[in-house]
């Protein structure tokens, strides 16, 4: 009897949806892909979960959201190669870590990012509807601007808590150059899920090649001067370096 292989519903840019993708692709996972556009994955994605986020792993007969979730369901699945190390103290560290850069970097960057980005209408809707068809497209870009409405609203996005999330941002940039280690990883001397996570967060800063969706042209100027206001650091160097190494090849297969 043949299993299906693992279906992802995500979002092409998402930084948490990176983050399980390269989960995937760096256990060599064979699994479908299933992009969903901003704004009307909200029906399936509750219908699915009871919740409106992605990334959502359908894995078997089993329904796993929340990029930390699923990257715990891939180590139980294939344990190599290893994601959470062997030793006890060091995979706490690393699962610490991960927490830490999920709750303060990951939402952070994005408020900050969409605070400059979704104003810029041509290619926030671009960008989001990346491999759809021309009709689509159109019918996006009309109705973006309702859509980044709800999108303000729903992450709490303004002015100020734009600003509060760019000190915080600065914060879990000044804890990653401080917690990395002489081996230039986060814990001990190999790749873990605390790299993994720092990096594929850090994704939108660093625009990296080996990300897998190319974004739809130059950006908008707003959104490079936030860009050039933190790619100097050494975290977000050390970011790329992570992909360089590390970002290898997709395990993607058609449906």
């Amino acid at each position: 009897m043949t299993t299906a292989p693992p279906v992802l519903w995500q979002f092409r840019f998402s930084h948490f949806n990176e983050k399980a993708r390269w989960a995937l692709d760096w256990k060599g996972i064979a699994h479908v892909r299933r992009s969903l556009l901003p704004g009307f994955h909200i029906p399936r994605v509750l219908w699915m979960t009871g919740q409106k986020s992605v990334p959502v792993l359908v894995l078997d007969r089993e329904t796993i959201h929340d990029s930390t979730r699923i990257i715990e369901r891939l180590e139980r699945l294939r344990p190599e190669p290893a994601l959470y190390p062997a030793d006890a103290a060091a995979r706490r560290r690393a699962l610490a870590l991960e927490d830490f850069f999920d709750e303060e970097l990951g939402p952070h960057l994005r408020r900050a990012l969409f605070h400059e980005l979704l104003p810029e209408t041509e290619f926030a809707a671009a960008a989001f509807t990346t491999g759809y068809g021309p009709g689509t497209r159109r019918l996006y870009r009309v109705l973006f601007p309702a859509i980044r409405v709800v999108m303000n609203a729903d992450m709490k996005i303004n002015a100020a808590s734009a600003a509060r999330s760019q000190e915080k941002v600065r914060a879990a940039l000044d804890r990653l150059e401080a917690e990395l280690q002489p081996s230039g990883y986060l814990v001990g001397d190999r790749f873990s899920v605390a790299d993994l996570t720092a990096a594929a967060l850090l994704a939108p800063v660093v625009f990296p090649p080996e990300f897998p969706y190319a974004p739809p042209g130059p950006l908008p100027a707003p959104v490079a001067r936030w860009r050039d206001s933190l790619a100097s650091r050494p975290a977000c160097r050390w970011a790329a370096e992570m992909y360089r190494r590390h970002r290898g090849r997709s395990a993607e297969i058609a449906a």
